[in-house]
């Protein structure tokens, strides 16, 4: 049964996570928090990402954590489910809060460096190299969640579990920004 996690021992979790990243690392955690403690993680983490856009506008804020959280649960969703239906015995606890502790800190790392890069004006230009940088450790962190969280091989199960919930959270995106026009 998942456990209750503070925000500040999920820092100290995530800062293990990051620093020395493997499946054994993310087993140490990924019964200490719940689906719950994960949305308030990314709740944080959203709303701080939604500070550092507020300049754009109030909007931009409020679509920053509505789409920040609908994203994750939408993935972790389809990350668990696809990973039971490929033989994976995790459950929806682990696996959402597996991906918390890699998720919210990279996501306010990625969302301060890119503030830091359009003030400068010239980093503009790097703002593709920050996006490709943020999707490759995104994909290696969640590429050890899964099997950790999920207990998958390491191969194709782990990887075609992530490229089907990437497809079915572009999906999902894709219709919730044609209906919201």
């Amino acid at each position: 049964m998942a456990t209750s996690s503070s925000i500040p021992q999920m820092l100290t979790q995530s800062r293990h996570v990051l620093t020395s990243p493997s499946v054994a690392t993310f087993e140490l955690y990924e019964t200490k928090g719940s689906l719950r403690d994960a949305l308030i993680y990314m709740g944080v983490a959203a709303a701080i990402g939604g500070l550092l856009g507020l300049a754009q506008g109030p909007l931009v804020f409020l679509s920053n954590i509505i789409g920040t959280l609908l994203g994750f649960l939408v993935f972790t969703y389809l990350v668990h489910w696809l990973g039971t239906q490929r033989g994976g015995s995790g459950t929806l606890n682990e696996v959402a809060y597996s991906f918390a502790l890699f998720w919210a800190p990279l996501s306010v790392a990625f969302s301060v460096a890119a503030l830091l890069l359009v003030i400068t004006v010239v980093g503009i230009f790097l703002l593709p190299l920050l996006g490709i940088a943020a999707l490759v450790l995104n994909v290696y962190f969640a590429y050890l969640a899964t099997q950790s969280s999920l207990n998958l091989e390491p191969g194709g199960k782990t990887w075609s579990v992530l490229l089907l919930a990437a497809l079915g959270s572009f999906l999902v995106s894709f219709l919730v920004a044609a209906i919201l026009g």
